[in-house]
């Protein structure tokens, strides 16, 4: 159904745009995940028959993605300025709520395989070691000068972000966010929809590093998740839980920045009401599985 699949795409544009919960993890939430998957890789490297049905499949996806996207890159560029800690403070209840719900799906390739936890620590490291080493090259990477190294760089931090968005864990966003290029292109979406073509080039870069990201990672994924699923999933949670603390020093990346989230700045409601949009999404897919909601092509 064109409208079902629109609603899921722009719930997806949702997550990809905040630096949160990934557009995969909505797909794993509402129980798409694997046609997804599925679909990038038969577009990637199957029959024509696959092809042209994972194409109507995506277009489907894309045309509410496309529109979830423009909607919060017109919003939340403004807001992340104005409202930095209200909005960091929902990001980090969205990813932290998102944990238990991922482990519970999962819990038939978690249970008993807890040696695999060592996973988790590596993913964990990761997402931290990239977040300090942004931290440590300071502020946010402005698209305002064009250089060669800028190329390189925004085209290998898109392969990275899309490789965590086809992902049920980790935020592309808050890649990112990691790599200090998260306002910039958030900014870069916003000029483009009131008609400045200024940043034009460097999204076209960032576009394709995301088309080389999926060429490069979507077989892998789909190998690893049916293989080795287990190690996958311990991967993904690690991932997730070291977002948490890329998502804290979130405000630091910002053109004007601003000190880390602490206990003073913290939002509380802003906290639950991330929680409450995964509540949200999982009384969805209940509505979903019971027929309620019917998918139907």
């Amino acid at each position: 159904m064109l409208i079902l699949n629109m609603f899921r795409g722009f719930c997806m544009a949702l997550a990809d745009s905040v630096p949160g919960v990934s557009g995969g993890t909505i797909a794993f939430l509402l129980g798409f995940y694997d046609d997804f998957i599925g679909s990038l890789n038969s577009l990637v490297s199957g029959t024509m028959e696959q092809r042209k049905k994972a194409l109507i499949f995506l277009i489907k996806l894309g045309l509410g993605w496309v529109l979830g996207m423009g909607i919060s890159a017109l919003v939340l560029s403004a807001l992340f300025e104005k409202k930095v800690y209200m909005l960091t403070s929902l990001f980090f209840g969205l990813t932290l709520f998102a944990i238990p719900v991922v482990a519970h799906e999962e819990r038939e390739s978690l249970k008993g395989r807890y040696s695999n936890l060592i996973f988790s620590l590596a993913g964990a490291g990761l997402v931290a070691a990239i977040t300090l080493i942004n931290a440590h090259a300071g502020e946010s990477k402005s698209f305002d000068n064009v250089t060669f190294g800028l190329v390189v760089y925004v085209f290998i931090a898109a392969m990275a972000a899309i490789s965590a968005m086809v992902l049920p864990g980790i935020s592309g966003s808050t890649l990112l966010l990691c790599f200090g290029i998260y306002n910039s292109v958030i900014n870069s979406i916003k000029e483009l929809l009131h008609l400045n073509f200024k940043y034009l080039p460097m999204l076209i870069v960032f576009g394709l590093g995301v088309l080389t990201g999926i060429v490069l990672i979507i077989k892998s994924v789909k190998s690893c998740l049916e293989k080795h699923r287990s190690q996958t999933i311990y991967t993904v949670l690690g991932l997730m839980a070291g977002s948490l603390y890329a998502i804290l020093q979130g405000p630091a990346t910002l053109d004007t920045p601003q000190p880390a989230m602490t206990l003073s700045t913290f939002n509380i409601i802003a906290f639950v009401c991330g929680g409450g949009l995964l509540v949200l999404l999982e009384l969805l897919r209940a509505l979903m599985e019971k027929g309620l909601i019917k998918d139907e092509e």
